[in-house]
C-alpha cells in the first residue's frame, strides 16, 4: 500500500474515532437529561442508540487490526493505530455507562428522583468536558492537555463522594428512601467511571506521543 493510501486510511480512522466520541458524549448528556426530566422515551432512545456505538467501535477496531496486519507499521504509526484501538474501546465502555443510566431511569419508572438533581448533572458536565479535552489532546498530540484531564478526575471523585455521603444520609434517616437513593448512587458511580476512562484515554495519548507510559 502506497504511503498516501495508508495516510488516507489513517485519517479516516481518526475522523471516525472522533465521531464515536461525539456519539458517546451525546449519549451521556441525553441519559442524564432524560433521568432528570423523567423522560422515559428519551431514556429508551439512549439504550437503543448504544447498538450504534458498539457497531462503530468494532468497525474501527477491525480496520485498525487490518492495517496492522497488512502494513506492519512501526514506531509512531503503530502507536497511533494502537491508540485508536484503545481509545475506541474506552469510548464504547463509556457508551455502556450511558446505556446503564438509561436503564436505571427506566427501572425508576414513574418514581420521581429522591431530590432535585444538582451534583449528578454537574458530574455529567465535567465528565463530558474531560472527554472532549481528552480527544482534543489526541488530535493535537498535546501531552499537557492530557495531563490536565487526569488532574480533573480528582474533582469528579470529590463530587461522587459528596453525592454518596448525601444519599447515605437520606437512607439512614428514612429507610423508605433506600430504593430511590440506590438508583442515584448507581448513576453517580457510572459517571465517575466515565471520568476514569477519560483519564485512560489521556494516558494513552501520552504513550502515543512520547512512547512512554504516563507518570503523573
Amino acid at each position: 500500500m502506497p504511503r498516501e493510501e495508508f495516510d488516507r486510511d489513517l485519517l479516516k480512522l481518526k475522523n471516525d474515532l472522533l465521531m464515536l466520541g461525539s456519539m458517546v458524549e451525546q449519549a451521556i448528556a441525553s441519559a442524564v437529561d432524560a433521568l432528570n426530566k423523567r423522560d422515559l422515551p428519551k431514556s429508551e432512545a439512549v439504550i437503543i442508540a448504544d447498538d450504534d456505538i458498539d457497531e462503530k467501535r468494532f468497525d474501527i477496531e477491525e480496520r485498525c487490526a487490518n492495517l496492522i496486519a497488512t502494513q506492519q507499521p512501526i514506531a509512531g504509526d503503530l502507536r497511533v493505530l494502537l491508540a485508536i484501538m484503545h481509545i475506541a474501546v474506552e469510548l464504547e465502555r463509556m457508551g455502556d455507562y450511558a446505556e446503564g443510566i438509561g436503564k436505571i431511569s427506566i427501572s425508576m419508572g414513574d418514581l420521581p428522583p429522591l431530590k432535585p438533581l444538582i451534583d449528578i448533572p454537574r458530574m455529567a458536565d465535567k465528565a463530558g468536558d474531560m472527554l472532549r479535552r481528552s480527544l482534543k489532546s489526541y488530535v493535537e498530540k498535546d501531552v499537557n492537555m492530557a495531563l490536565s484531564v487526569c488532574k480533573d478526575d480528582d474533582e469528579v471523585d470529590s463530587m461522587y463522594e459528596q453525592v454518596y455521603r448525601e444519599l447515605l444520609t437520606y437512607m439512614m434517616a428514612d429507610p423508605s428512601t433506600i430504593e430511590r437513593a440506590t438508583y442515584l448512587l448507581w448513576v453517580a458511580h457510572d459517571l465517575e467511571r466515565v471520568a476514569d476512562r477519560t483519564t485512560n484515554i489521556a494516558e494513552r495519548v501520552t504513550y502515543m506521543v512520547t512512547g512512554k507510559s504516563a507518570d503523573w
